[in-house]
Formats: structure tokens, C-alpha cells, sequence
């Protein structure tokens, strides 16, 4: 794909403008570090075309902090206080999912995660935002909380113009399958093969 060109132009009936508008599915993968900065990135172009932008982490614990967080609920304020940009939602599964579990409750992590897939579902059927990232959505599917073949079916038949970013290692193959774009991640050299741990700024 040198320099933005498609190297096989298929015979589908589309013209250019309807194939380079199609919506998405992509998969962040690997074993190497930038696989969820690679998708608030995207997150952070979508804002600035004005898209509806969702974050849903698949994390267990709701005092882990990222700073993207923090960056995207200001982009958040920035639109409802001026109308740049877009509607910014971050939601944590760590957190029991606002909308079905109340703070201080036990939690099944196996549970609360299918709780936040089926949110993510009522959402797509109603068409709610443009950009869905499902960070460290790999997770819970690897782990058989949630079926990967449906999810593999659902976000290839999701209705409307909604893009898709998983991210997390060993993505489920079927998912892998049914995705538009994969990029995985390779190992090079990591500060951590040096005994570094992670910095802030750099790994939060």
C-alpha cells in the first residue's frame, strides 16, 4: 500500500468514495507495548472529525489509571462547553459497569464483563456512537467469559457506519478472521528486558 494506494482494487460494485467510507473492524494485537496508545490515537483523530467516541476498558481493577483517561473526558468537556469535536464516553469494567452494577458490590469479573459486552451490543444495535474502543477486549473472550464466534458475528453484521478497535493479545481467531484491518505488535526490545520497569508517561 505505497503511499495510500490500494494495491487491488476489487470488483464489488462500490465506487471509491463508498469503499473508503465503509466502517471498520480493527484489532490491535501482540505481544509488544502500543497497542491501546495505537487505538486512543485513533480515538483522538475521530474527536476531531466530530465523531461520537466511546471508550470501553476490560480492566478488573477501577483504580487503574491511564492517562488517556484523563485526556479524553477533557476532550469530553471541550465539546459540551464549545461543540468542538465530539461526545466523549469512557467507561471502566473495573467500575462494575455504571449501568448494571452499584459501587461497592461483589464482583464476578466474568459476569461483569459479559454485562459490558451486552451494553456494547445494545449500543450498536441503536447506533449510539461512531468509534467503539474495546480496550483489553481480547481479555475476557481469551479467557471464554465472552463466545468469540458471536462476537466475531455480531461486529461483522453490526448495522449503520460504526467503526471498531479491540485491543489485547492473543486476539480469538475468529475475530481476527472477520477484522478489516490487524496490526500486531512485535517485540523488538522492550526497557523491560533491561529490568526497567514502567515510567509515568510512558506506561500511564
Amino acid at each position: 500500500m505505497p503511499k495510500g494506494v490500494a494495491t487491488n482494487i476489487p470488483d464489488d460494485g462500490l465506487t471509491t468514495a463508498q469503499r473508503r467510507n465503509r466502517p471498520l473492524l480493527m484489532v490491535h494485537t501482540g505481544d509488544n507495548k502500543g497497542k491501546s496508545t495505537a487505538a486512543f490515537g485513533l480515538g483522538l483523530r475521530g474527536w476531531n472529525q466530530g465523531w461520537n467516541v466511546a471508550v470501553f476498558q476490560f480492566v478488573k481493577s477501577a483504580k487503574w489509571k491511564v492517562g488517556e483517561e484523563t485526556a479524553y473526558l477533557a476532550l469530553g468537556r471541550v465539546h459540551e462547553e464549545t461543540g468542538q469535536g465530539g461526545p466523549v464516553q469512557w467507561h471502566k469494567m473495573g467500575d462494575g459497569w455504571s449501568w448494571s452494577r452499584r459501587k461497592g458490590e461483589d464482583e464476578d469479573h466474568a459476569q461483569v464483563a459479559r454485562d459490558g459486552w451486552e451494553e456494547i451490543k445494545r449500543r450498536m444495535l441503536a447506533e449510539e456512537h461512531d468509534l467503539y474502543i474495546l480496550d483489553e477486549f481480547a481479555y475476557p473472550v481469551k479467557w471464554g467469559w465472552i463466545d468469540a464466534a458471536e462476537v466475531a458475528a455480531f461486529l461483522r453484521d453490526r448495522p449503520g457506519h460504526q467503526h471498531v478497535v479491540i485491543t489485547g493479545r492473543n486476539v480469538a481467531p475468529q475475530i481476527i478472521e472477520v477484522a478489516d484491518l490487524v496490526t500486531e505488535m512485535t517485540k523488538i526490545k522492550h526497557p523491560m528486558d533491561a529490568g526497567q520497569k514502567g515510567q509515568r508517561g510512558i506506561e500511564w
